[in-house]
């Protein structure tokens, strides 16, 4: 908590793995099994658009 990650929110819902997901959060994947969030290098407005 207290910190901003990258998500798309705009996606209609779809199942993933059994689930219904309506967040597409991302990260990479510098090593095998490690998933690393996404995060703006300033504060910026929730909600700002990505291009």
């Amino acid at each position: 908590m207290g910190q901003q990650i990258v998500a798309i929110v705009n996606f209609p819902p779809k199942r993933v793995a059994g689930f219904k997901s309506e967040v597409l959060v991302l990260g990479g994947v510098p090593e095998a099994g490690d998933v690393v969030l996404l995060q703006p290098n300033m504060e910026l407005p929730n909600g700002t658009k990505i291009s």
